[in-house]
């Protein structure tokens, strides 16, 4: 808990680009849940609305006015989203404003997160592009009053964020980004995610050049490169990464089922193997899907809630209108579904294929499917 004071810089834990802080009952009940959609703040809000499950989250809580923690955020984070009214912001950062080449983007939330508002460093601090990113992840209207944006363009850092995209490292994202910005040749290579991610209304520079495949963008050689995949690349395409950055679009869907009180031990390893064995990310999972049997599960809850992912259940009867190869006598006997992992996965991700059939694994077993994505124009 962070404890405030007068003439005191506190100590904050940084580990994300940009912090979301709230001060009031809605705007935490909102922060919560928009921390999850964008997944790129450390969340910070007071601890009079402290839940139980703020260390298990990473969420820091602060006691005291906001007023003194700002300056620490503000020194340390490349951006700040504040749930909290756009006058209060505006008298609070006044006194710790340094210059536009090196402030931080500030943006403001409405309490009922209908609007976000480019309030300070909205192009050199990001502020803009910030934006209209966290406003997409969250359903609001993006207000931008800047007359016009300096270069419409990719920002490398907040590539598909709206959409819950997470960098594989953040070792390259400047230099990668000065390569955008200088319009140097630019690969992008997308294998699974959500194509919509061009959000100007003109088209892209021409030095940004979209390829299909990561064997072809290297036989282009391009300065950099931006890769959108959910597997682990291969050891001939990190000549790829010498300039690249990868992003993990969440697509991974894991259909589960396990005997009563398994582990998050045992669920976690099954989980962990499955996806190296598959040369798929972790990074890239959405969710994990079940039977309606298995909702109060503890090991799945402890597994769901540990990496973020969403629980999603689904009764007998929606898991057999899925296609199966293999159905169970066995386990319609137990459950009424003619199988578990295999149709939850199918169900959830949309499609008829499977990554993985089930695979049974001490007390787990499990399936993997790919969501289906629009393809990419």
């Amino acid at each position: 808990m962070i404890s405030l004071r007068e003439g005191e810089i506190p100590e904050i834990r940084v580990t994300k680009s940009y912090a979301l802080v709230a001060i009031t009952k809605h705007g935490v009940a909102n922060a919560r849940k928009y921390a999850e959609k964008f997944p790129h703040v450390d969340l910070y809000y007071m601890k009079k609305f402290e839940q139980g499950d703020e260390e298990e989250k990473n969420i820091q809580l602060f006691d005291g006015t906001v007023r003194l923690l700002l300056p620490a955020l503000f020194q340390q984070y490349k951006g700040m989203i504040l749930i909290i009214s756009l006058g209060a912001v505006v008298r609070m950062i006044a006194p710790i404003l340094v210059d536009k080449k090196t402030d931080p983007g500030v943006l403001v939330v409405d309490d009922k997160g209908q609007y976000v508002v480019s309030v300070l460093s909205g192009h050199i601090g990001g502020a803009n592009a910030l934006t209209n990113e966290f406003s997409q992840a969250i359903g609001a209207t993006p207000i931008v009053t800047t007359a016009s944006d300096v270069q419409k363009t990719i920002p490398v850092d907040l590539f598909g964020a709206r959409f819950g995209w997470i960098w594989d490292s953040d070792e390259k994202l400047t230099p990668v980004s000065a390569s955008v910005v200088n319009e140097e040749h630019v690969a992008i290579v997308q294998e699974t995610g959500e194509t919509d991610w061009w959000m100007h209304d003109t088209a892209m520079p021409s030095t940004l050049k979209i390829y299909p495949s990561t064997q072809a963008a290297m036989e282009a050689k391009p300065h950099a490169t931006l890769l959108i995949t959910d597997r682990l690349i291969e050891k001939e395409e990190e000549v790829l990464l010498e300039n690249g950055v990868i992003y993990r679009p969440k697509s991974i869907v894991l259909g589960m089922g396990c005997n009563r009180g398994t582990s998050l031990e045992e669920i976690e390893a099954v989980v962990d193997e499955t996806l190296k064995e598959l040369a798929l990310s972790k990074k890239s999972v959405k969710a994990l899907a079940t039977i309606d049997l298995k909702k109060d599960e503890e090991g799945l809850l402890q597994c769901t809630s540990k990496n973020n992912w969403e629980f999603i259940t689904y009764s007998p009867e929606q898991l057999n209108e899925m296609p199966l190869k293999n159905p169970s006598e066995t386990v319609f006997k137990y459950t009424g579904a003619y199988g578990v992992s295999e149709p939850a996965a199918l169900r959830y991700a949309n499609t008829n294929e499977l990554l993985l059939e089930k695979k049974k694994s001490g007390n787990v077993t499990i399936s993997i499917a790919r969501i289906l994505f629009e393809e990419l124009n």
